[in-house]
């Protein structure tokens, strides 16, 4: 079915009259990417097998650094890996570089200026196993683990860590740096919930910027620097704030109603950008600084399926972007705009496996 589907936009172009093709047609259709992803162009798969994702942009847009559990990589589970931006020059099952230290658990890597050095959160200082993961009761809400022995580190390609910039008790993950190479916004639960900080590049300067009851987390820049977008839940009844406390106290949250939120990158100017329902997650900015990307499933009948979706900082013109009808997410442009990476389940053979994939971005 899937070939068909790829296929069938050809097919109608070859059956159309005795008009021939032109090499025009052919790049409008490429076989990764869906007919009604006209942002996108030349798509191509970067990794196969596994789960990968989170692949963010070194500085000069020559590299991109991920997390990855490929067990034929030898790894147990999420591990910080790097890759060309233009694909790995050898065989597509040789293991990248690593460069989390292949211990505990990590998540949510990014590059620094200079493009030689990487943060990232990682567990293995509360142990070299993989920590366990939660079990869903039957019927249960699905709940993310937050590891309360997540720090975030810095280290070189090499996987040498340089420098540890977070040893507070409690979860501390999902850093990124401004493009301005100045500050790093990350999540941290060091007052009991889970709330946004903002810190100098070397860990100093620590400066909460969000404080309302909820999760904030999984914060990203605007290109200038001066917007910070971000995922956060809102519990408003007495019920909803009581669940929120006690799953927090287990290290665990509910992602399954989550809004997209802007404000000022230091906090100032606080706003809420969609009210659609369900899961609203993974932003990131455009690169006119004044739209949003970010992966939903409020169009999903039964709420596993999440695709990209563009909406304007104002919360007004919302349009999808992809269309696999399993999963796309984690969508970040490059530094120049002119390309898109994000996660996807296109062409996974009918595996669970979770892909990078990069194209080229059409406004």
């Amino acid at each position: 079915m899937r070939i068909l589907f790829f296929l069938l936009p050809l097919l109608l172009i070859l059956t159309a009259g005795s008009n021939h093709p032109s090499p025009e047609d052919f790049a409008t259709y490429d076989s990764l990417r869906y007919p009604q992803e006209v942002h996108l162009r030349n798509l191509r798969q970067l990794t196969f097998g596994g789960d990968n994702a989170e692949a963010y942009w070194s500085f000069d847009g020559k590299l991109l650094t991920f997390q990855s559990n490929n067990k034929n990589w030898g790894v147990k589970c999420d591990q910080i890996f790097y890759i060309p931006a233009d694909g790995m020059k050898s065989a597509s099952g040789t293991r990248p570089p690593l460069i989390s230290t292949g211990l505990g658990r990590t998540t949510c890597s990014y590059f620094l200026p200079g493009n030689k050095r990487i943060l990232y959160a990682s567990t293995h200082l509360g142990g070299k196993e993989c920590p366990p993961e939660p079990e869903r009761a039957p019927g249960g809400k699905y709940l993310w683990p937050i590891y309360d022995s997540y720090d975030i580190f810095v280290a070189d390609l090499k996987g040498k860590i340089i420098r540890q910039l977070t040893n507070t008790p409690g979860y501390d993950a999902e850093a990124t740096v401004s493009p301005k190479g100045d500050k790093i916004v990350f999540t941290s639960m060091r007052n009991g919930d889970l709330d946004l900080y903002t810190m100098d590049l070397n860990g100093n300067n620590v400066k909460q910027i969000t404080f309302d009851l909820g999760y904030d987390g999984g914060a990203f820049f605007s290109p200038d620097g001066s917007k910070i977008v971000f995922r956060a839940s809102r519990p408003k009844t007495e019920e909803a704030k009581r669940e929120y406390l006690e799953n927090l106290k287990k290290g665990l949250v509910a992602p399954t109603e989550m809004e997209i939120f802007v404000c000022n990158a230091d906090g100032s100017n606080l706003r809420q950008v969609t009210n659609l329902g369900k899961a609203n997650w993974a932003p990131f900015y455009h690169p006119s600084g004044k739209k949003i990307l970010f992966s939903s499933n409020h169009a999903s009948s039964r709420g596993f399926q999440f695709n990209l979706y563009m909406i304007n900082e104002d919360g007004t013109g919302l349009e999808r972007i992809t269309f696999d009808p399993v999963f796309d997410s984690f969508p970040m442009f490059s530094p120049d705009g002119k390309k898109l990476v994000f996660s996807s389940n296109r062409n996974n053979n009918g595996t669970r496996d979770t892909n990078l994939f990069i194209a080229d971005w059409v406004d």
